[in-house]
């Protein structure tokens, strides 16, 4: 990597200017000033006057440091150029920037693996506007990611300190779609540990490591095998349901989807009517049903008058802008 051998010239060239300022001392006498300037001048070969007459002595160890010193620093000019031509520096600066973004991160998601399955994932969450990063293990896919702009760590989720570096203890959810069930199992395991109370999805390909995976931590648990078996069923027997909820999901013009808001403590919308919060008034935002989280109910279809509490949670379908609009007015004062 030319990064590593920029640091390679860079410590051999602090050597060589060190050793021709002693050599200078020792076999001239000249001060530390007169030595630093004798070998700057030497190896930089800008011509100009000896600060003394050398000696002999003086005279064979120039040309060694000229021989030793100019070949590292043209090999080293060298490096700089294929440096910034073949755009590492970019890449350098770029990483820079990227890693402030991530430590600002809070409240955010961090989905790992950017595969066949991933990419779905970090499409989905670009779309609906959530805070998110990956982390990804192939370089090609990092550097994929880099060039959209989405913030992403090359690393290996199952060790504790990538994790710490996405802001899992600030993370709000975390979604693994590693290649393999013993891979997501284990990333669970270590996700869970470093932030207990996280939300954490997993996807699964054997329906045995279904149930493993629940038990070591994951929330939910979603196997792609099975989506896709239901999927075709539905294109056959409800095709006029299915051609819905594919415009909804791939309008180009407009981003409709199906969200929740969460009725918290605090909320300003607890102890109020569905009518006094003013979503039903919105055009483009659906209300669906009412989930008590207590209870683990739900009731559809909702009247004006129903009263809301912070036990509740309303599920609606509507553009996704208008949609977290209203996340924000749900959301209690102070709270990120």
């Amino acid at each position: 990597m030319l990064y590593k051998r920029l640091i390679g010239i860079s410590v051999t060239l602090t050597l060589i200017i060190a050793s021709g300022i002693s050599g200078y001392i020792a076999i001239e006498g000249w001060s530390p000033l007169e030595a630093l300037y004798m070998t700057v001048i030497t190896l930089s070969s800008v011509g100009f006057m000896e600060v003394h007459p050398l000696s002999g002595s003086g005279r064979v160890f120039t040309i060694a440091l000229i021989l030793c010193g100019s070949g590292v620093l043209i090999y080293g000019i060298s490096l700089i150029t294929a440096f910034i031509v073949e755009g590492e520096l970019t890449d350098v600066l770029r990483r820079k920037r990227m890693n402030k973004k991530i430590e600002k991160l809070r409240s955010h998601y961090i989905v790992c693996g950017a595969d066949q399955t991933g990419r779905y994932v970090i499409e989905e969450l670009v779309k609906t506007r959530k805070e998110f990063l990956v982390i990804e293990k192939d370089p090609e896919k990092v550097r994929v990611l880099m060039d959209q702009d989405i913030p992403c760590i090359q690393g290996d989720a199952t060790h504790d300190s990538v994790l710490l570096q996405a802001g899992i203890k600030n993370a709000r959810g975390f979604i693994t779609s590693l290649h393999s069930d013993a891979e997501n199992l284990f990333v669970v395991i270590t996700a869970k540990r470093l932030n207990p109370t996280l939300r954490v999805i997993s996807k699964a390909i054997e329906e045995e490591s279904e149930q493993k995976i629940r038990m070591v931590g994951a929330d939910g648990v979603v196997m792609p095998n099975s989506i896709g078996g239901l999927r075709m069923v539905s294109e056959m027997i409800r095709p006029s349901v299915v051609n819905f909820l594919d415009i909804m999901l791939r309008a180009k013009d407009r981003t409709i989807r199906v969200e929740e808001i969460d009725i918290s403590k605090g909320s300003p919308f607890a102890a109020r009517t569905l009518d006094e919060t003013g979503i039903l008034n919105v055009e483009g935002v659906t209300v669906v049903a009412l989930r008590d989280k207590t209870l683990d109910t739900h009731l559809f279809n909702p009247s004006r008058t129903t009263a809301l509490t912070e036990d509740n949670t309303i599920i609606v379908m509507g553009e996704v802008e208008k949609i977290n609009a209203l996340l924000e007015k749900a959301r209690p004062a102070g709270q990120d």
